[in-house]
């Protein structure tokens, strides 16, 4: 069965993120690198982590206009990462830019609202009505723009594979029952996000910062 962790090194030292990679490389599915990761060191950065051998989630969370998105995807192109994100508030023309121009094999997969912001946060940016309606409003353009899921918290997800019974989903901001939630507001177990059709596990902190990394890795998907 595949392994539905994927590690986040969230971090601009890159042997730092090599250490933890290949501490963990054997209890995760994957590796998630950042625009953090991805400002300090580009694509050499990408490839460096790609001799670890594990599949590679490429989290820039794409946002302008379609032509620039597309071009930016095709100069991403070689890199072949596992997972690519971009905005899905971009709107349908330039997911559907993303998609087209995205390398064969590469999910496209459209982030719906940040685990760290609440209602209050969208009313901040103009946004009527809840968390949940704003993920099924972008859940339902990502589906109909043709990329391959989203991203949203374990608090939508259900509700997204609702909608979407094919769709890939993509769940950041899970945290072990007694686990500090840091700067997330709405956060899952692993276990309810896998129960509630998450995909995959997107896991930070969780893992990167436990005194044993490989061990918490273990310890999480022991919980799946």
């Amino acid at each position: 069965m595949m392994n539905r962790i994927y590690v986040a090194l969230d971090t601009p030292d890159l042997d730092r993120a090599k250490a933890i990679a290949t501490k963990v490389r054997h209890h995760v599915g994957g590796l998630k690198l950042g625009l953090e990761f991805f400002a300090a060191h580009g694509q050499a950065g990408v490839h460096a982590m790609q001799e670890l051998g594990l599949p590679i989630f490429l989290d820039l969370k794409l946002h302008d206009i379609p032509n620039t998105v597309a071009k930016a995807v095709q100069a991403l192109g070689a890199l072949a990462p596992a997972i690519l994100t971009v905005h899905a508030s971009g709107g349908r023309a330039m997911l559907e830019d993303a998609k087209a121009a995205a390398p064969v094999g590469t999910k496209v997969i459209a982030v719906t609202m940040l685990t760290s912001l609440d209602v209050a946060d969208l009313e901040a940016t103009g946004v009527t009505g809840s968390a949940h309606d704003q993920v099924v409003r972008l859940t339902e353009l990502a589906r109909d723009a043709g990329v391959d899921g989203i991203v949203c918290s374990g608090a939508e997800v259900a509700a997204a594979k609702a909608l979407w019974p094919k769709g890939f989903f993509v769940v950041p901001g899970v945290r072990l029952p007694d686990g500090a939630i840091g700067d997330q507001k709405r956060v899952v177990t692993p276990r309810q996000a896998i129960d509630a059709g998450a995909s995959i596990l997107v896991v930070g902190r969780p893992i990167t910062q436990a005194e044993d990394p490989d061990t918490a890795a273990r310890a999480i998907g022991a919980t799946l």
